[in-house]
Formats: structure tokens, C-alpha cells, sequence
């Protein structure tokens, strides 16, 4: 049997010792310590015992701790008293473990003390009735978070993935409660609109989690960042191919849900390019020229550090030489192709992996969306084709929540040589490890992944692969 301490006061603290008292099973051994008999309950259990006198007292209150406790708990309702009770107690037994409500926001260290801040469970649990928030778990686990109930909106990024195709890094799907049932979690397990699923795991990564399952369609290069972001080198690059990739990057500026665009010029040279660059310079448009890193690498890693950046506009010939920067960065890289963006009318799907697509299908379909693409997406696989099936049955349910048609091709010969002339494609892909490999040795493969270079010419949004 343990032996608790409670010294209390105030309306709170009744209802807090009727509480006990109701749901108290006999198994712990209480000590009542209070103001006034008033705060006490009418019930009065066996295994309570009650003490009426002012807990600032260190004499008396020494008196009373000459038992060893297993935990104290003060609720009071005047600040010096908490203060001064919390001394008292600390002088005269250093190790007890403390439970202190805390309306003041008191600063006190103590590793063997657990402050409940009144006022932040109440706004919590007025929170927990608004709509389209998170519901966190207040009476069991830590009551920090750690414990989260979301539902799935109808257009979520989540709704009709299965669970084997999302990371769960640092938090987990614990349940899934469908049509009042509960549902344990398994691979193959689809989760569908309005389910309730259970989260547990780091509090600050659930809150990433809740805003990524209620971010709905419109509001890419969110996740990643808020704005988009190009790298030009005036050296590497002449006249020509810099006004097509400032062209492209203010063309996906305007037409992506982007907060900014970022342009650094490294290597200046003083000449109208630079002049007209500079032009560019707004509110919504940042310039920035580097005259002292010549590393294009270093400028790119210092950037994306330090910077809200969701997208990476570059050109083919940079992307070829700098993969192993930019996949580093975990960042969407949108790749320019050599026939004009203008050009663009389709999304087009390739990949192998389903698992991968699968994870980055919320992105295609929201990029296609803003950029008016429509999307096609060709199935071949001819060393698993068994894969396919639950692709096909993904995108086909993604198509009904969010209304946009896709052209599903299964296709008998690798697509990439019918698409290879085409004009008009951006080519969505995986930016996975296997984008990094040596374009001789996969110049062999049936990984159309692997095979990107062959569409170098087009263009391709290349989409972080969560590998954690």
C-alpha cells in the first residue's frame, strides 16, 4: 500500500478529493492536509486520514512528514502558500516525489517535481472542441502530447494509403477505429476517409503528422517549405540558359502556392544579365548575389539550411553534376527540360516501386492540380508485375476523392521510349538513392527509376523518398 500526501485548498481541491475518494479502490493510504474542513468532502473512507492546519508552518507540517510518503500532491490556490509548502517540504525530505498544480507559471527546477498547468489543460480541452483539430490524450501516458487522435478528411493526403507505404519515423500508428470497431494496425491495412486513427510517438513530430494528414490539395511546395529556390552560376552558365531558368522558376512562382521566390547569383559579372536579375528584386522576389563562394555545393547547403525552402529549380546540365547535393538537401528538385514549360499539359507517372509512388502521390496529384497537368500513369514492372495492382488501385481511389481523372496505361514495353520525344510531359519520379547511380551501369536496367537520364531532356519534378 502506498502512502500519499495531499495538502489541499480551494473549490478545485474538493472536487479534486471527491474525485479520490469515489474512484479510490483501497489500495493507497491517504493524508488529508487543509485550511479548513470546509475543503473537505462529507465522505470520509477508511483509509484517509485528515489533518486541519496551515501547511506554511514548517514545524507542523514536519510533524506530518515523519511518515515516509510515496508522493505528495499540492493543490492550493494562492501562490506564496504553493511556494512556501513546496520549500517546506524540500527542507525536510529532498526525494519525495511532488505533483504541484500550477496556475502561476511558476519557474521551480526540480527533477523529482511534475507541474500540471491548470490553465493549459483547460485551453487544451476547449481546443479539443473545435473542429478540425487535434485531440490529445490528457489522462493517460505523459499528458504531453504524446498520445494524439486524428481523423482522416476526405481529400487527406493519407486517405486510401496503406500503412506500409507510410513512414512512421519517431511515431507510430498504434490503432485505426472505422464504423465504431477497432481495427489493429497490419501492412495491407488501407486507411479510408473519416477513420480515426491513434497516434503515439515525439509530440512535436505528431504535430508535423496532424498537419500533414488535414493539408489538403493547393498548398504544395508545402510540406517541404514555402518557396522556391534557384541557384544561378554566371560563369557556368551564358545569357541564354539563365533567362530560361529564371523564366521557369517566376513561371512556377506564380502558378505553385509559393510565399517567395529566391534567386542567388553566385560568380556575378557586371553585364545587363546581372542588371536585369537585379530587376527582379520585390516583396515577393529575393535577389541575392554572392561575391565571395564560388562553391556552388557549399552556397546550395548553406541556403537550404537557413531558408524556408520548399523547391529546387535547376537546370539538366547542374542537376547531373551536383545529385549527391541535392538529394542531400531533401528538397524537391524540379528539373528543367530543353522544350519550354509552356509546353507542359501532362503529369506522367513511371516508376516501379509502388511503395515509393505510393508516398508521393499526394504531391503529384497536387502539383498536377496547380499546374493543370493532367496525369497519366503507365504500369510496368516486368520483374514483379504483381505490384502494380495496388498502385492502380491507389491512384484510381486518390482520383475519385479529388475529381481529377488519371489515364491508367499497362504497359507490355518500358513506356520510356514512346515518351522519350514527347514535348509536353513532366515526369514525376522518386528522388531515391537509386537517382544517384552511374548512368553507365544503369543504362542496362528495366528500373525506369534508374532510367531518368533517358528523359533527360524533359522535364522532371524529382520528390524526396522518406527512407527514415
Amino acid at each position: 500500500m502506498k502512502k500519499i500526501l495531499i495538502i489541499a485548498d480551494g473549490i478545485l481541491a474538493k472536487q479534486f478529493l471527491e474525485k479520490v475518494m469515489e474512484t479510490e479502490a483501497g489500495e493507497n493510504s491517504y493524508t488529508i492536509i487543509t485550511y479548513k474542513e470546509e475543503t473537505l468532502p462529507k465522505r470520509r473512507p477508511e483509509n484517509f486520514k485528515f489533518f486541519e492546519f496551515d501547511p506554511t508552518s514548517y514545524e507542523k507540517l514536519a510533524v506530518v512528514l515523519n511518515e515516509q510518503f510515496f508522493q505528495i500532491m499540492i493543490l492550493l490556490s494562492n501562490e506564496i502558500d504553493v511556494t512556501a509548502t513546496y520549500k517546506n517540504i524540500r527542507r525536510i525530505d529532498n526525494k519525495v516525489r511532488i505533483v504541484l498544480m500550477d496556475r502561476w507559471g511558476l519557474q521551480l527546477e526540480d527533477k523529482r517535481l511534475f507541474m500540471v498547468n491548470s490553465r493549459e489543460i483547460l485551453a487544451s480541452r476547449f481546443t479539443d472542441h473545435l473542429p478540425n483539430m487535434p485531440i490529445m490524450a490528457q489522462n493517460i501516458g505523459l499528458g504531453i502530447g504524446e498520445i494524439m487522435e486524428v481523423s482522416i478528411p476526405v481529400g487527406s493526403s493519407y486517405a486510401y494509403r496503406h500503412l506500409a507505404s507510410i513512414e512512421q519515423s519517431k511515431w507510430k500508428i498504434a490503432a485505426v477505429y472505422r464504423a465504431n470497431a477497432l481495427l489493429l494496425p497490419r501492412p495491407t491495412l488501407m486507411l479510408l476517409p473519416n477513420d480515426l486513427i491513434l497516434l503515439v510517438g515525439d509530440p512535436k513530430v505528431l504535430q508535423s503528422v496532424f498537419r500533414s494528414i488535414k493539408r489538403e490539395l493547393g498548398q504544395f511546395p508545402s510540406p517541404f517549405g514555402s518557396s522556391i529556390y534557384c541557384l544561378v552560376d554566371m560563369l557556368e552558365m551564358n545569357d541564354k540558359e539563365m533567362e530560361s531558368l529564371l523564366n521557369d522558376a517566376l513561371l512556377l512562382h506564380s502558378k505553385l502556392n509559393s510565399n517567395k521566390l529566391h534567386i542567388k547569383v553566385i560568380h556575378p559579372t557586371y553585364c545587363k544579365s546581372l542588371d536585369k536579375i537585379k530587376s527582379y528584386h520585390s516583396t515577393h522576389i529575393n535577389v541575392m548575389i554572392d561575391y565571395y563562394e564560388t562553391n556552388p555545393r557549399k552556397v546550395l547547403r548553406a541556403d537550404t539550411e537557413t531558408m524556408d525552402i520548399g523547391l529546387i529549380v535547376t537546370m539538366n546540365r547542374f542537376f547531373q553534376h551536383n545529385r549527391k547535393a541535392l538529394y542531400k538537401t531533401k528538397l524537391p528538385v524540379f528539373k528543367m527540360g530543353k522544350r519550354g514549360f509552356s509546353s507542359l499539359n501532362q503529369g506522367v507517372v513511371l516508376s516501379n516501386d509502388a511503395h515509393e509512388i505510393e508516398q508521393e502521390s499526394s504531391v503529384i496529384f497536387d502539383v498536377a492540380t496547380q499546374l493543370a497537368l493532367e496525369i497519366k500513369l503507365y504500369t510496368y514492372n516486368p520483374d514483379h508485375p504483381e505490384a502494380k495492382n495496388s498502385l492502380i488501385e491507389h491512384f484510381e481511389n486518390l482520383s475519385k476523392i479529388f475529381g481529377r481523372e488519371v489515364d491508367m496505361i499497362q504497359s507490355e514495353k518500358n513506356p520510356l521510349f514512346k515518351l522519350k520525344n514527347r514535348d509536353n510531359i513532366l515526369q514525376f519520379l522518386p528522388f531515391s538513392h537509386k537517382i544517384l547511380e552511374s548512368n553507365m551501369l544503369s543504362i542496362f536496367s528495366t528500373d525506369m527509376d534508374k532510367l531518368h537520364f533517358k528523359l533527360a531532356d524533359n522535364y522532371q519534378l524529382f520528390i524526396p523518398v522518406n527512407t527514415n
